[in-house]
């Protein structure tokens, strides 16, 4: 076919106009061929103590730095119902969701790869991490160590704003420049909903590890069986510890932690008074377990659980991520007499997550049944009841899925 001057002409008027015609209005983003991006969308905020409402905002325009999300999902975390019950955190009004994912629909211009250096693109399905401030004494002089960060940003816990879509409770995200974040398209969704309390078990199990008495031949009570302990148990298990002993006391968690790979299960409703429960945890482990994880975020827990540790033993505190109050403990008996050994741990490092992505991978490879523990699922305009399911424990992990 032959083209004059005047076709020619005519084709590059037409190309450029669709091109501006884009450009005017998101000139700096990549654009989804997976189907058009509304002007308005909905998120689910957090407006009052016990009270989301679904509002609708026009989605801004991304710039160089940034990208659009659309929300599949995301976990409810105690972290959310903590802040739906009371606003500790002095958010409201606040998009909550901190453990979601998506898929990009709108890349900047400047994004081309993920943290770990993975190439990004239109399509690709993302999780997202934390935000180091890069600033502050601990990212200065602790960069090893951002969890610690003073002014840590993390999606979900970021107050309204301009963008609107600060949370993945919505059906459209905006990732800021600064942000971290790590592409999954290798992960169905329920796997990819529980990468970022994953995160959280792998960094305690890491801290673990830092006093050097977890081992293959390791006897780990792991108590609070809730999702963070479950998938601490998950971790344990795919790194060839066998004996573990699970305590809590709800019979559905019990069972799950017998899938998970626990040889004991322990309900303490089932003891009179807390000396039963240590007789219980000693005839099982002969002198007291070599390393126990507390995952509870209740102060008589934290200060039961060293007494079923071992002389010489080690303990990782992780269940408390707000205030909940103090507990005692004998320093004599419990520390010093005892010599345990023992570190806290607090959220996740960035560089936990490719360790999670593996843990995952190898648990699922091993047969592990992760997925399940995802035992509800709740649309948008029913985060209120997800919330109260959430408080009830009626389930182990529910979450938020945008069908």
């Amino acid at each position: 076919m032959e083209l004059n001057h005047i076709d020619i002409e005519s084709i590059v008027k037409q190309v450029m106009s669709e091109v501006v015609g884009q450009g005017a209005t998101h000139p700096q983003a990549q654009t989804s061929n997976t189907g058009p991006v509304p002007q308005r969308a909905r998120v689910a905020m957090l407006t009052d103590t016990k009270k989301i409402e679904v509002k609708a905002f026009d989605i801004p325009s991304i710039n160089d730095d940034e990208m659009l999300i659309r929300v599949e999902g995301c976990g409810v975390c105690g972290t959310d119902v903590h802040e739906y019950k009371g606003d500790p955190f002095g958010l409201i009004p606040v998009v909550l969701g901190h453990e979601g994912t998506g898929e990009i629909v709108k890349i900047g211009k400047n994004i081309k790869q993920d943290t770990i250096g993975n190439g990004l693109g239109i399509g690709d399905k993302i999780v997202t991490s934390t935000i180091p401030c890069g600033v502050c004494d601990s990212c200065l002089t602790m960069p090893d160590k951002d969890n610690l960060c003073e002014n840590s940003g993390i999606y979900g816990l970021i107050p309204d704003d301009e963008k609107k879509f600060n949370g993945w409770f919505g059906d459209y995200l905006i990732i800021r420049k600064g942000s971290t974040f790590f592409k999954v398209n290798d992960m169905d969704l329920k796997t990819r909903l529980l990468i970022e309390p994953a995160a959280v078990a792998v960094h305690a199990v890491e801290r673990a590890k830092t006093t050097g008495l977890l081992s293959f031949n390791s006897t780990v009570l792991i108590q609070g069986c809730g999702p963070i302990g479950l998938l601490v148990m998950a971790v344990i298990r795919t790194m060839g510890v066998e004996n573990i002993i699970a305590v809590d006391g709800d019979t559905n968690r019990l069972d799950m932690a017998k899938r998970l790979g626990a040889k004991h299960t322990v309900n303490f409703r089932h003891y009179k008074d807390h000396d039963q429960l240590v007789l219980r945890i000693k005839e099982i482990t002969k002198r007291g377990a070599d390393f126990a994880f507390q995952c509870t975020g209740v102060p008589q827990a934290a200060a039961n659980i060293w007494h079923f540790v071992k002389r010489g033993g080690g303990l990782c505190e992780v269940g408390f991520f707000v205030d909940n109050g103090n507990c005692s403990i004998n320093p004599h008996q419990d520390i010093c007499n005892k010599e345990i050994t023992a570190v806290g741990s607090w959220v996740y490092k960035v560089s936990d997550y490719p360790i999670t992505l593996d843990f995952l991978r190898r648990a699922k490879g091993i047969g592990l049944p992760i997925e399940d523990l995802i035992t509800h699922e709740y649309p948008l305009d029913q985060l209120n009841e997800a919330m109260d399911t959430n408080m009830k424990q009626a389930g182990i992990k529910i979450a938020y899925v945008n069908k």
